[in-house]
């Protein structure tokens, strides 16, 4: 008897040792998770929050304090008048909405196309021109900018908003494979019964298969106007003139050789970034929907 009540106690003292180093494991984990969580957030919100800290300084006060330092008065709204009017915002905004209306357009009529095209044909050559794209997608852009730009200074496209427009054209890899895995998701059924009633294939895709794809449109389509909205390099090197200027490179204005003035670079960052973050904000459900959806084929 006294052996079995020795037996049980110790079998009571192991359960409550195993129990307890579960929870301890579990609860570790859980800490871990948020913990990562909140520093990722914070690393990534440190310099959005300096950007607006510097950004309410006066230039004594960004000369004479440290980059945290608060400012004296969060209402100083000069810098931000100042950087509008100075890099002349207003012409680099209007180029670059007619650049990523442009463009938005182009590349999402060619990328639906093109994903129709080779979602619902099979035909010779299908598999190779999917080989090619995934094989185009691992190329670096950097790597073929010397080719790129001989055929622009020949096709005399530098320092032509046409130019820089028909080479921000060139259709995404990416947004292609959503839109093919959008199309194999909508069953052939429907394509069949539309083209029995007498429809021809630009029909189907037109008025059928085109709306079923918005979803997958608005989230390629915030993606593409976030890159070409954002473009620096190429923009900075095709659009040289100061009328045809981006509102990426109308930041530049505040650099030179005696220094930067960052309190207006930092308050001319805000007044770029408020368009792109209102577009997100309005459409982040269709984005996260058209990502989760896009990547799944059922």
């Amino acid at each position: 008897m006294m052996t079995d009540a020795v037996a049980l106690a110790k079998e009571r003292s192991a359960a409550k040792t195993a129990g307890f180093w579960y929870k301890f494991k579990l609860g570790f984990f859980v800490f871990l998770k948020y913990f990562s969580l909140v520093f990722v957030a914070f690393m990534m919100l440190l310099p959005l929050v300096s950007c607006f800290v510097t950004a309410a300084k006066t230039d004594k006060e960004y000369h004479g304090t440290s980059v945290m330092d608060m400012p004296k008065n969060w209402f100083n709204f000069d810098n931000y008048i100042q950087a509008f009017t100075t890099s002349n915002m207003a012409v680099a905004f209007r180029n670059s909405i007619i650049v990523v209306i442009v463009v938005l357009v182009v590349t999402t009529i060619i990328g639906t196309m093109l994903a129709y095209v080779l979602s619902r044909f099979r035909f010779p050559g299908n598999t190779l021109i999917r080989g090619m794209f995934t094989v185009a997608a691992l190329l670096p852009g950097i790597a073929m900018q010397v080719a790129l730009y001989k055929m622009m200074v020949n096709f005399h496209a530098v320092n032509t908003m046409w130019g820089y427009i028909l080479m921000q054209c060139g259709t995404d890899v990416i947004s292609i494979y959503v839109f093919i895995q959008f199309f194999e998701n909508i069953p052939i059924s429907m394509d069949e019964a539309a083209i029995m009633d007498g429809a021809s294939y630009f029909t189907v895709y037109y008025k059928i298969l085109l709306p079923l794809l918005k979803p997958a449109i608005v989230t390629c389509a915030i993606l593409k106007g976030v890159g070409v909205y954002n473009e620096y390099y190429a923009a900075n090197l095709y659009l040289q003139e100061s009328n045809l200027k981006t509102i990426a490179i109308a930041l530049y204005s505040f650099t030179g050789p005696m220094g930067s003035k960052y309190n207006l670079i930092c308050a001319g960052v805000i007044i770029t970034l408020l368009p792109m973050l209102i577009l997100f904000l309005i459409f982040q459900k269709q984005i996260y929907n058209g990502i989760a959806a896009g990547a799944v084929k059922e």
